[in-house]
């Protein structure tokens, strides 16, 4: 059975900086600023120019996980390609009491929804039995995603604290976000993350968001412009993100 969900929630959106399409391609320098993407949201994921290292953004603080596994807090002066954003504000919460493997615990996530048409913010937060992350080298411009994947670092972590923060978007919408979960790890330290893979959890509260409206924002660089984004990127996608 699906949970009930409250009535009469506030409208709430997401702002994309620009499509996943463009970054897909290889189109790694966008060269936003932080401190415009701030503007639309104090929570969200993402990465910076060149793919160096995944983002995310957790009560206006935003953290670079480097390839090396490294945690830093960056200003609002770094620049991005990517970024996805919204005013964190949960209308539900749920606790999972119990250790639950990944698979059973992301179809028990999924049917939290009420429905797989519209975007959530997800913030999970507590004790994962297992956590298994990746982030990326930084690359040269104009490779496409696809060609990097093998070159992802990979990192798990036994009994980790800490938050699982991001979306969920509807399939329909994969030339613009990723579709389904996407979901970036922080440590409660600040020391260890990176784009999830898999985990296992023990005790965590989700937090989940509904969101009914999305604004994007349409890069203005040579790059953006001139190129021909006919190509169906889902399945390079599929490939990079799972």
């Amino acid at each position: 059975m699906k949970p009930h969900w409250k009535t009469e929630l506030p409208e709430s959106s997401i702002y994309l900086c620009a499509p996943v399409n463009a970054l897909v391609e290889g189109i790694f320098e966008e060269n936003i600023h932080l401190a415009e993407i701030l503007k639309h949201g104090d929570f969200g994921l993402g990465t910076f120019d060149d793919l160096d290292g995944e983002m995310l953004i957790l009560d206006g603080n935003c953290y670079q996980i480097n390839s090396d596994g490294k945690v830093i807090e960056v200003d609002d002066q770094i620049l991005t390609p990517f970024a996805s954003v919204t005013f964190y504000s949960a209308g539900n919460h749920y606790e999972l009491v119990e250790e639950t493997p990944y698979v059973k615990f992301m179809k028990w996530l999924n049917c939290l929804l009420p429905s797989p048409n519209l975007f959530y913010a997800i913030r999970i937060e507590g004790k994962f039995a297992h956590m298994k992350v990746r982030s990326v080298p930084k690359q040269e411009n104009y490779r496409p995603l696809s060609d990097i994947a093998n070159e992802q670092v990979v990192f798990d972590f036994d009994h980790i604290s800490g938050t699982l923060a991001g979306f969920f978007t509807p399939d329909f919408m994969s030339s613009l976000s990723v579709p389904g979960m996407h979901l970036h790890f922080l440590s409660e330290d600040r020391q260890h993350g990176g784009h999830l893979l898999e985990c296992v959890p023990q005790k965590i509260t989700i937090g989940i968001q509904m969101i009914n409206k999305m604004e994007l924002s349409l890069p203005m660089t040579q790059d953006y412009m001139k190129w021909d984004f006919h190509r169906d990127i889902r399945q390079d996608l599929d490939n990079v993100e799972k």
